[in-house]
């Protein structure tokens, strides 16, 4: 097992020269994983915004956008007028701010603003219907709710059918009252309210991909270990790096990619506010020259269509990250063999803020997830509880600081998910092989048991995406008429390619090639896109369904 980051009430005190001293927070970096103390009252916020100005890099490019540029010292100035802003609407300590806003820099001044407060922001998936909204608006008991106008056609019917009503509701930007025209009225210098390592931070709705999505509450101390473990220590990230997301900020991979990660190292970001396509994202590549580029499997297969026509100059690339769903080895390969460049994967989750699993820079191997993040315990449990063997797939569980505390109003959930001794049902299988790799073979709910014998439909997906002609596939298993379950996929084709009786004779005979003969998929359907969560997630349970 890996050792656990403490907290200053359980360390010692190291010795100065091998500690990165921050505002508020101390990291030993000698130590493997590093360990990480608190001061008490701790403010994230102190560490991720306001120190930059007295580190010298006031002057330096904090945010990039086609719109313009955001220094560190523009950005503390206005993280600062927005939590004023936010107190003179009367929003107390404590209370939650909702927010439905694009990737911009007013999304930062928002998130950092009410944390430096007291508030709690809760970043909201920006393309759910006014029906989600009207769920979260009632589920949050939120005391204000903020959007980008763009997103005003779901957002305001379902504040009007809230009830009770958030009390607070405005725009972001906009012609007359909205969030920067206060902030303009607002003071310039707002002092951290103390808060604490242990004390709730920001809430992240999880995607909701098998059913309502649900309150995970996050604590000041889950940004800095995110920070610290995955984007220092495992990824190496820097100063001088230029970060890239398409992963949106709403969504806890973007978030880190595009927020925390750079802001912890003093690095620059580079947003999007439009959704993200393989168009847009290889062209603001080649116009920003990010250093750092993060993505999720379904854009890096549609980049590589465009790539066989294109030709984007993205040689300011120096490491590539996948996370949201597995990264099929094919995909890997092929992004290999096309920039030379490979992707790591990681599998991780909104509880867990992050991968806690993932493919390291010197040390990425297709079609696995990789080893142990840095200050992560990880754990594969039989169904009866014993660890498993080598080889053997089972029940996923962590352990680490970066674990959320509980489900809002969910305590069922909770009781479920958060295990005594701090650890995490994850909710998914995986494998971990001889060499100590893990393999990850889906979430719990989407094995298969053909023949008697379980079955993983990333494996066959996998297969199937080794096909010239595939560029995505989906797995379910399907009763057939017999009563018993058989793999079923649904494939997305290549552009110029046509789904025929004839094709998917030899989509069968390809995976009858490369898999047990049980794993062969009995039927496939074609499609031009599968059905997928704004993170990438395939809903797997809509194609059952």
């Amino acid at each position: 097992m890996m050792s656990r980051a403490r907290d200053a009430a359980a360390a010692p005190r190291a010795s100065a020269e091998r500690e990165r001293a921050l505002p508020g927070v101390a990291v030993d970096r000698a130590r493997s994983p590093s360990e990480i103390r608190f001061d008490p009252g701790f403010n994230a916020a102190v560490p991720f915004v306001d120190r930059h100005v007295a580190e010298g890099r006031g002057g330096k490019k904090a945010i990039r956008t086609a719109a313009g540029d955001v220094t560190y010292a523009e950005l503390a100035e206005n993280v600062n007028r927005c939590g004023n802003a936010l107190r003179g609407l009367g929003i107390e300590r404590g209370q939650r701010v909702l927010m439905v806003v694009k990737d911009c820099p007013e999304f930062f001044y928002l998130f950092w603003g009410a944390i430096k407060a007291g508030m709690v922001p809760v970043a909201l998936n920006t393309i759910l219907r006014a029906s989600d909204y009207q769920f979260i608006f009632g589920d949050s008991g939120a005391a204000a709710v903020f959007w980008s106008p763009e997103f005003g056609a779901e957002v305001e019917p379902a504040l009007a059918a809230a009830r009770p009503a958030p009390p607070r509701m405005l725009r972001v930007t906009g012609e007359g009252r909205c969030l920067l025209s206060l902030m303009a009225e607002a003071q310039p210098d707002l002092r951290a309210v103390p808060a604490g390592a242990t004390a709730s931070c920001f809430w992240a709705y999880s995607s909701g991909s098998t059913g309502r999505p649900k309150g995970v509450v996050h604590r000041h101390r889950d940004l800095v270990a995110n920070s610290q473990f995955l984007g220092q220590d495992l990824l190496g990230l820097r100063e001088d790096d230029v970060m890239f997301s398409a992963a949106k900020l709403f969504f806890t991979y973007g978030m880190a990619n595009a927020m925390t990660f750079p802001l912890w190292v003093g690095a620059t970001t580079v947003l999007l506010d439009a959704r993200p396509t393989a168009q847009n994202t290889l062209e603001l590549i080649e116009r920003f020259r990010p250093s750092v580029y993060f993505g999720v499997p379904t854009l890096y297969a549609a980049q590589l269509q465009l790539l066989e026509s294109a030709r984007p100059d993205l040689s300011s690339l120096r490491l590539c990250y996948s996370a949201g769903e597995s990264l099929p080895a094919e995909l890997f390969r092929r992004w290999k063999e096309r920039t030379g460049l490979a992707i790591l994967d990681g599998i991780g989750s909104t509880e867990a803020l992050g991968p806690f699993v993932s493919n390291s820079p010197d040390d990425a191997r297709p079609g696995l997830a990789g080893r142990p993040v840095p200050g992560w315990e990880v754990r594969i449990l039989t169904p009866g509880g014993d660890e498993t063997a080598p080889g053997e797939p089972g029940r996923l569980q962590v352990r680490g600081m970066a674990t959320a505390a509980y489900y809002w109003n969910n305590p069922d959930k909770t009781a479920a998910s958060m295990l005594p001794g701090g650890w995490l049902e994850t909710g998914d299988t995986m494998l971990r092989d001889e060499e100590g790799y893990y393999r990850h073979c889906g979430r719990n709910d989407d094995m298969l048991k053909v023949g008697g014998i379980w079955c993983s439909p990333i494996e066959i997906e996998a297969r199937l995406i080794e096909h010239p002609a595939v560029v995505e596939a989906a797995v379910v298993g399907r009763p057939d008429a017999a009563g018993l379950v058989k793999p079923e996929a649904w494939v997305v084709l290549r552009h110029g390619v046509v789904g025929s009786a004839a094709l998917i004779d030899e989509l069968m005979a390809h995976c009858k090639r490369r898999l047990a003969p049980y794993k062969f998929p009995r039927q496939v359907h074609f499609v031009e896109e599968l059905p997928k969560t704004a993170t990438g997630k395939i809903q797997r349970y809509r194609l059952r369904s």
